[in-house]
């Protein structure tokens, strides 16, 4: 087979002479592969390339020898790793002279993505939906339905202990009203903003899979500890803590080890939710067009897995937690999650999986600093700025950016200049001389900020769900014939919704605006979010509509109204239907955007808006009332809602979205998408933004 594959190499490069040499020269080194041949091939490659790119070779001549030798590598890889009847079939296809400089999709992944052992990922046997599914099991929600269990378990222990933590805090620790929702909020905001820490180690220094293990045992740890607090020191007498059943005053341990608890939770789920999307990302290669719909289809499934199993947290285990089996609930959570990470920890040999790039805050500075003392050099064209031939020694895994226009200032850090050619040594000091790939790494992130800035108005929006629609709902009527539905449970409603949006966009909306638009995504990142937007802002059109028609049927100030609380359906499910829009396009976005060194960093933006959007909505809240309150005026968010004006604040975050919305699409039509370097004009191209 040897003999047949260097006939059809040399037939492949006889136009270009020169290189010839380092092609036969690693051609009898393949005689016999063996394991230390395997290790060699790489460093072998790379040197082999060196030595042709100093000739005057043309590119498409150097383009073919990469090509030609990147193919006879991945020949030794499957000629060790393949086993069965299908190995001769697969290698000969490997090995097809025609593949050479054609559309064919190689064995293994073309993005830098490896096996655990650290050598290239061979698609057959790593990644794809069969890793990618592990990852939903544990990334989603509990759910005994033997068909939805696969979306079950690590959102399920959050939801479990989250969704009624701030009654625990009333009945059990004895908080009123006021500081029990503040410590929610404090605790909610927290979590997101403890995406960023895990985000920052995942990339810089851990990797993705080694940040979700560790984080998922921090976790863990977390919900073990408040079980074990809760039936040791809070909840007394055994079953305390329902409607009805007053629980002893908290001890201070007591005390002390639940607020310990529930902030390792956060700090656990804060940490793991951004690099478990990434890695999941990770298991398709977006260099094969098969595993790139793939790629898009996961965040869709993702989210979607995120809210699956939270019917059962907000429904079942809501109702045994609030009739007082506590101590239960918080067990069957911290056993999901510890399910889940076995369940992770199994998926293992079959990940794909991507180096950590170093620390990305100092690659950011040494731009920024290489820029600011070279204010005054004049920027020549972006050919000629500097960039590394092959990979960047300085960096591992990061693929090449082209040069873009925009945000030319920074491109002074990487302008050759004359001081740079007589000090040789400046030429390898990244505080005076970056790379345009390190450059564009920052342009990326400048370019996305304002669109993330854009999606802290939605995120606000977004958090109302959770508060002023409970407490809009528990002045309505809550009664569907002899039946009681608690406010809180109307949630149940945007959770179908996203189901129902997530299947009708996958299989009606993207199909019919693919071959409108020609983008196979149907719509773009960019242009879903914007739809999010615009929902969102319905929502709260409505949710104003509503209240102005319960409190028409308003009896008596210190009674509920008589309006039906059914009729917050459509307030809910359009929230909903945002989220679909919202949140799965943002996740597209900023992992897709990101430059491959912050990949993990753009998953968490997408949390760190839901963080400061609760932070914004408790600031706004408050600005409202402190202007619209006065000695003989209740204020639109009063105690009692029948005295207040609710809807007003409703129609006031309607206009806030139109006014976000507007600056949005500022931004988008600015915005400029990421353009890879794969070695070919076809990999030039920007990505649908």
């Amino acid at each position: 087979m040897t003999g047949g594959l260097a006939g059809g190499i040399v037939q492949q490069v006889s136009d270009g002479a020169e290189v010839l040499a380092p092609v036969c020269s690693f051609l009898t080194r393949l005689s016999s592969p063996s394991p230390e041949l395997q290790d060699r091939t790489g460093g072998f490659i790379k040197e082999e390339l060196n030595l042709a790119g100093t000739t005057t070779l043309q590119r498409k001549h150097r383009e073919r020898l990469k090509n030609i030798l990147k193919n006879l590598q991945e020949w030794i890889l499957l000629k060790q790793a393949s086993e069965g009847e299908g190995s001769e079939k697969q290698l000969n296809r490997v090995m097809d002279p025609g593949c050479v400089d054609s559309k064919c999709v190689a064995p293994i992944t073309e993005d830098g993505s490896m096996d655990r052992r650290g050598n290239p990922a061979i698609r057959a046997n790593t990644g794809r939906w069969r890793s990618a599914i592990l990852l939903l099991v544990q990334s989603s929600n509990w759910n005994f339905n033997k068909n939805a269990f696969n979306y079950g378990l690590v959102t399920c222990a959050f939801f479990g202990v989250g969704v009624n933590l701030v009654v625990f805090l009333r009945r059990v620790l004895r908080q009123d009203n006021v500081e029990a929702a503040n410590n929610i909020s404090k605790w909610t905001g927290t979590v997101y903003i403890f995406s960023l820490i895990g985000a920052f180690l995942s990339d810089s220094y851990w990797g993705r899979y080694v940040t979700c293990a560790i984080f998922q045992i921090i976790y863990v740890t977390g919900l073990v500890i408040m079980s074990l607090a809760s039936y040791f020191l809070l909840v007394k007498p055994s079953g305390c803590g329902a409607a009805k059943a007053h629980c002893d005053p908290p001890s201070a341990p007591g005390v002390a080890l639940f607020y310990l608890s529930t902030y390792m939770i956060a700090f656990g789920n804060g940490g793991y939710q951004p690099s478990v999307a990434t890695f999941g990302s990770d298991q398709f290669d977006e260099t094969d067009p098969r595993e790139a719909r793939s790629k898009v289809a996961f965040f869709s499934y993702f989210y979607l897995a995120l809210n699956v199993g939270s019917i059962f947290s907000n429904t079942v285990l809501v109702y045994y937690e609030d009739s007082g089996q506590w101590i239960m609930g918080f067990w069957v959570s911290a056993a999901a999650a510890a399910l889940a990470l076995v369940l992770f920890l199994l998926g293992t040999p079959n990940y794909r999986y991507f180096k950590s790039s170093g620390n990305p805050l100092t690659r950011v500075a040494q731009v920024f600093v290489a820029a600011f003392r070279k204010w005054h050099a004049e920027v020549p064209r972006g050919e000629l700025l500097h960039e590394v031939e092959g990979e960047d020694p300085k960096v591992s895994g990061i693929r090449k950016i082209i040069h873009s226009d925009g945000l030319r200032f920074l491109d002074r850090a990487a302008t050759v200049t004359e001081e740079d050619h007589r000090a040789p040594a400046s030429m390898d000091n990244p505080w005076r001389l970056c790379t345009v790939t390190q450059v564009e790494e920052v342009k990326c992130i400048l370019r996305m900020l304002p669109i993330w800035l854009c999606t802290i108005v939605y995120s606000v929006v977004f958090t109302q769900m959770a508060s002023l629609f409970v407490e809009q709902g528990a002045t309505m009527d809550t009664k569907v014939g002899s039946f009681h539905i608690p406010a809180a449970s109307m949630s149940v409603f945007d959770i179908l919704s996203v189901l129902a949006f997530v299947a009708i966009y996958r299989r009606g909306l993207v199909p019919v605006m693919a071959r409108l638009s020609g983008n196979p995504q149907g719509l773009t990142e960019l242009q879903r979010m914007g739809v999010g937007l615009v929902i969102g802002m319905a929502a709260m059109v409505v949710a104003g509509v509503v209240e102005v028609e319960r409190l028409k049927r308003v009896a008596a100030p210190d009674q509920p109204s008589s309006l039906s609380v059914l009729w917050q359906v459509p307030q809910y499910a359009l929230i909903g239907a945002s989220e679909v829009f919202m949140y799965v396009g943002q996740l597209e976005f900023f992992n897709g955007q990101a430059p491959d060194g912050v990949k993990s960093f753009g998953s968490a933006l997408c949390m760190a808006s839901i963080s400061l959007g609760n932070y914004v909505s408790i600031v706004l809240v408050s600005v409202v009332m402190s202007l619209t309150a006065g000695d003989k005026r209740p204020g639109w968010i009063p105690g009692n809602l029948n005295s207040g004006h609710l809807d007003r604040f409703y129609f006031l975050l309607a206009a806030l979205s139109l006014v976000d919305l507007a600056v949005y699409i500022a931004c988008a039509a600015w915005y400029k998408g990421i353009k890879l370097d794969s070695g070919d004009e076809a990999g030039k191209a920007p990505a649908h933004v």
